[in-house]
C-alpha cells in the first residue's frame, strides 16, 4: 500500500488484532482452496487511491465469489466480465443522474485513479463462498482505513449503501464530511431507496463547494 496509507495505520499494524488477522490471511492464501481476489490485488483499493487524494469512499461488503471476478475494487470487474447486478444498478443510477458513465464495462479503476476509495469491509472470500472470511479480523483493518480518512482535514464524501456500510457511520466525522446514505444497489433493494438517490451529483456539488475538482463518474 502506499506510504501515507501505512503510515496513517502504523497504530493498527502494531495491534494483536492485525497479527492475528495476517496470520489467517497468509494461511488462506497458501492452502487448497481458491482466495479471491489473487493476493497481488488485494489492497489495491489502496494502491490506487492514496490517503492524501481520497475525496470519496465506496463501501463495499466483501469481494465476488465467483473466480475471475474480484480484483481488488469494491463493486469492480474486469473485462470481459459484465457488470454484476449491484453494479449494473450503479451505473443506471448514474446515467439518471449525470449522465453515462466514463468507465469501460465494469472496471471502476477510472474512479479509483481519480480519488474514489472503492473499499470492501472484508478484503478477501473463498471462491464460491460468500462472506467466508467474515469476522476473521478485516473489520478491524477497514474500520482503521475509514477511520484514516475521516481524521484528515480535507473534506471527502462517504457513500454508505446498505445496513452493513451505514453502521460505519459513528466512525466519520460529520463535521467535517459528507456522509451520503441510501439502500444497498441490490436488485433486492435497489428499488426501496437506492434508485434516485442522486448520490453522484450530490457527492460533486460538495466536492465543488470545498475547492475540490469533481469526479468523473
Amino acid at each position: 500500500m502506499k506510504t501515507d496509507w501505512r503510515d496513517a495505520l502504523a497504530p493498527y499494524l502494531r495491534t494483536d488484532g492485525f497479527r492475528r488477522l495476517w496470520a489467517f490471511v497468509k494461511a488462506a492464501y497458501a492452502g487448497p482452496d481458491t482466495i479471491l481476489p489473487a493476493q497481488e490485488n488485494l489492497c489495491r483499493a489502496l494502491q490506487l487511491c492514496p490517503l492524501a487524494e481520497t475525496r470519496a469512499v465506496i463501501l463495499g461488503q466483501d469481494p465476488y465469489p465467483t473466480p475471475g471476478q474480484a480484483h481488488g475494487l469494491a463493486f469492480s470487474v474486469l473485462p470481459p466480465t459484465p457488470p454484476p447486478p449491484s453494479l449494473r444498478n450503479i451505473l443506471q443510477e448514474i446515467a439518471d443522474d449525470v449522465g453515462p458513465a466514463h468507465i469501460q464495462g465494469g472496471d471502476l479503476t477510472p474512479w479509483a485513479r481519480q480519488g474514489v476509495l472503492l473499499l470492501n469491509a472484508i478484503l478477501t472470500v473463498r471462491a464460491h463462498a460468500p462472506l467466508s472470511h467474515a469476522r476473521q479480523g478485516w473489520e478491524g483493518f477497514t474500520d482503521a482505513v475509514i477511520r484514516a480518512v475521516s481524521a484528515r482535514e480535507r473534506p471527502a464524501v462517504f457513500l454508505l449503501w446498505g445496513a452493513q456500510a451505514k453502521a460505519k457511520i459513528p466512525l466519520i466525522d460529520a463535521s467535517r464530511h459528507l456522509i451520503l446514505t441510501a439502500a444497498h444497489p441490490s436488485p433486492l433493494s435497489a428499488h426501496h431507496g437506492f434508485f434516485g438517490c442522486r448520490h453522484f451529483s450530490k457527492a460533486n456539488a460538495f466536492l465543488a463547494a470545498h475547492g475540490q475538482t469533481p469526479i468523473v463518474w
